[in-house]
């Protein structure tokens, strides 16, 4: 039976809209057993302990990263040959950072942070080449993304399926009208969700 880890995003957590409403169509298609979505230590370091032990407790799940999460799931998908669907991703995030080192708070628990030059040396020690083997990813990409300027990504998996949609933001608008994409290359048979109304997901927000 195929299986789900979805990796939220900075300073984010399993709190987040895209991750409730993902979690509640998995448990309407009884799949909810099969999904993992770990609250993520604000150091990349931690968090990949995380993950790798979120990783040993399924069988050869889909990624599912949304933006630092989806940094995550490449490093993940390259190293474990493992398939990824990637949210408005970051790309080389450990670049990013410039201005921005300093106390932080997460969205969804308010807890507090020091972000330091160790947790953007960690990110780029994750950095991998370019995907090649285009056929384990599919990326989804917004062109209105307020955060990550969509086009670093659009040329980092250039080689992968990618799904560009005008508009949105980095959030993902309509994350949930995407989900049958996302279970079919998932490989769940589609006769156990072609039926769905997947939009009555969509008033799931977050806490």
């Amino acid at each position: 039976m195929t299986a789900f880890l979805y990796i939220h995003g900075f300073n984010s957590s399993p709190a987040s809209q895209k991750a409730r409403q993902f979690m509640a169509a998995m448990e309407h298609l009884g799949l909810a057993g099969q999904v993992r979505i770990p609250e993520l230590h604000h150091h990349p370091r931690q968090a990949l302990v995380q993950l790798e032990s979120a990783l040993a407790e399924l069988d050869r799940p889909l990624l599912i990263g949304s933006s630092l999460g989806g940094y995550y799931a490449t490093a993940l998908a390259e190293r474990y040959g493992l398939k990824a669907v990637l949210i408005n991703p970051a790309v080389a995030p450990h670049r990013l950072f410039d201005g921005q080192l300093g106390p932080q708070t997460n969205y969804y628990s308010g807890d507090t942070w020091e972000l330091t030059h160790d947790h953007v040396q960690a990110l780029a020690e994750l950095e991998v080449p370019a995907p090649t083997d285009g056929a384990r990813y599919q990326v989804w990409l917004q062109t209105a993304d307020e955060t990550l300027d969509y086009r670093a990504a659009e040329r980092y998996y250039r080689a992968c399926v990618l799904r560009i949609q005008a508009g949105g933001d980095h959030s993902f608008q309509r994350f949930v009208s995407q989900l049958p994409a996302l279970l079919a290359f998932a490989g769940i048979p589609s006769g156990q969700w072609r039926d769905v109304d997947f939009s009555t997901f969509e008033r799931i927000s977050s806490d």
